[in-house]
């Protein structure tokens, strides 16, 4: 089993497949995150917000890895974004990761409800942080394009947003795709809903697959990076065993055709927090 690697604007390389932590407790983060690196993962997804960091950072360390074969993601909270709030924040999430440097360090949300523009200083806090050597690439979270449009200097490696079969954001994965910028999907199994769709479970049957496996695929082959998460041992590795069968042409149009505008999570033009 080998995870294609993607390459990113900067150079900086990152596989495709990836281990996401949204809301796993702080007590639970060591054990699924060793468990995904003992099966394969090598990149590893986490958030100062999750408040999950320590224990993703232990079971890094408990790994017996080389740092440089672990991908580390985590990302700057909203409340932050200012220079020397965004400095702290970088530093204390090393500091709990028991790390030197993280590998790739993402804006969580431009937050302009709350927050105003206070995202543009979080950029070029970041664009120094890069320069620095504390993370080896910059990229951004839930970013529509009017957000993209206002930032200046590097172009972001990647933009972290909600896709899954039923929020396929065709538009704004085309615009990525137009400006170089990785997509990745979080909430890529559309929070369990979309396993259910009939289109998906019948595509899953043809192919003696489980219906979180065709999504998954289905994401790879859209060039989507993709951060499933679990809790549970066998789903863990259920969600790797994804790179022995391929879907043809008219299941991933039959997949993508599922969309509807559905999000599980906020929109980032009306969040509030």
């Amino acid at each position: 089993m080998t995870v294609p690697i993607i390459t990113l604007s900067d150079g900086v390389q990152i596989p495709q497949l990836g281990f996401g932590t949204f809301k796993i407790p702080q007590e639970d983060a060591e054990r699924a995150v060793s468990e995904a690196l003992r099966i394969g993962y090598r990149h590893i997804d986490t958030a100062a917000i999750y408040g999950n960091e320590v224990g993703v950072g232990a079971a890094i360390a408990a790994s017996g890895l080389r740092r440089n074969e672990i991908f580390l993601t985590t990302k700057l909270w909203n409340d932050m974004h200012h220079y020397a709030t965004a400095r702290v924040a970088v530093e204390t999430s090393l500091e709990k990761l028991g790390l030197d440097h993280i590998d790739l360090y993402l804006i969580h949300w431009p937050a302009t409800l709350k927050y105003g523009d206070s995202y543009l200083e979080a950029w070029d806090a970041l664009q120094e942080f890069k320069a620095e050597g504390l993370t080896r690439s910059i990229g951004v979270s839930n970013f529509n394009v009017a957000h993209l449009d206002a930032i200046s200097g590097e172009i972001p490696s990647v933009n972290q947003v909600e896709i899954h079969p039923s929020l396929t954001q065709n538009e704004l994965r085309a615009e990525l795709a137009n400006r170089s910028i990785v997509c990745e999907a979080w909430s890529p199994l559309g929070r369990g809903s979309d396993l259910s769709e009939p289109t998906i479970v019948r595509i899953a049957a043809e192919l003696g697959r489980t219906p979180a496996q065709i999504t998954i695929r289905w994401h790879l082959q859209l060039g989507n990076i993709v951060i499933p998460k679990s809790l549970t041992p066998a789903r863990i590795a259920e969600n790797l065993d994804v790179f022995n069968f391929e879907l043809t042409t008219e299941q991933l149009d039959a997949i993508t055709a599922l969309d509807r505008d559905a999000r599980t999570g906020s929109n980032p033009a009306l969040a509030d927090f």
